[in-house]
């Protein structure tokens, strides 16, 4: 039987008389490499802030690691990690201090900490720039230290907020070898990117029109259901019916 770790109903977000989220309803497994699409304006971020606790529904329910998005906020935020390509980790901090500022946000104590860095560094082939800020080192390093960081207190579901924005190919395909690690070993992956080849990589694909999920399948069934050779052209036949942008 499937162990869903995200269970939406009808969720909903309103800003007035403006529904950025309008009753979506999914669920994602354990394990599960989950891509969340959408054009500009169509309701990602609301959707995706309601889900990590930090902005209240307006009606719906849903649960998250099996804690209610109303009434237990502070566990959701326990037990999920995030990562942004706008802010993830402190350029002024070194690689090091990156590391222990977020585990101890993340409330691991010191033992943990220490065995975790030293394992964290050695994947990574960090130890020579532990020392350096982080302001110092490649792009590519960047993404994937700030992915390692959210996931390093093990959470149920790691949120990835267009993470791969600005890199390489190269680095891209190495970055994504990291999340069907994770994936592997029973972290939720929940992803949002603008590339529709690395929307291939996921398991399942939901993709938002105007506050609603208008399609949610595996990629190859959405291929077919569109009867489209990629998942570029599915996109691209979704969106081109949207009525609003930001």
């Amino acid at each position: 039987m499937a162990e869903y770790v995200i269970k939406a109903e009808k969720l909903t977000k309103k800003f007035g008389d403006f529904i950025a989220a309008n009753a979506i309803t999914f669920e994602v497994e354990k394990g599960e490499v989950f891509g969340f699409l959408g054009a500009n304006g169509a309701g990602k971020t609301t959707a995706m802030r309601m889900l990590c606790g930090l902005s209240k529904p307006t009606s719906g329910k849903a649960t998250i690691a099996g804690f209610d998005i109303y009434r237990q906020t502070e566990q959701i935020k326990k037990n999920i990690g995030y990562m942004s390509q706008k802010f993830s980790l402190y350029e002024d901090l070194t690689v090091l201090e990156n590391i222990r500022f977020f585990g101890g946000i993340y409330g691991l104590d010191n033992q943990q900490l220490k065995s975790k860095t030293g394992q964290l560094l050695h994947e990574l082939g960090l130890e020579q720039e532990a020392k350096k800020l982080v302001s110092e080192i490649p792009l590519g390093w960047k993404q994937k230290l700030s992915f390692s960081v959210a996931v390093l207190h093990s959470p149920a579901i790691v949120f990835l907020d267009e993470p791969t924005g600005g890199v390489d190919p190269v680095t891209r395909r190495q970055f994504w070898d990291m999340i069907y690690d994770a994936a592997h070993r029973g972290v939720t992956v929940f992803v949002t990117t603008h590339y529709m080849d690395e929307a291939e990589y996921c398991n399942r694909i939901s993709i938002m029109v105007d506050g609603k999920i208008e399609a949610l399948d595996t990629p190859s069934g959405l291929k077919e259901r569109f009867n489209a050779p990629s998942i570029d052209e599915v996109f691209y036949q979704l969106a081109r019916g949207a009525k609003r942008v930001e």
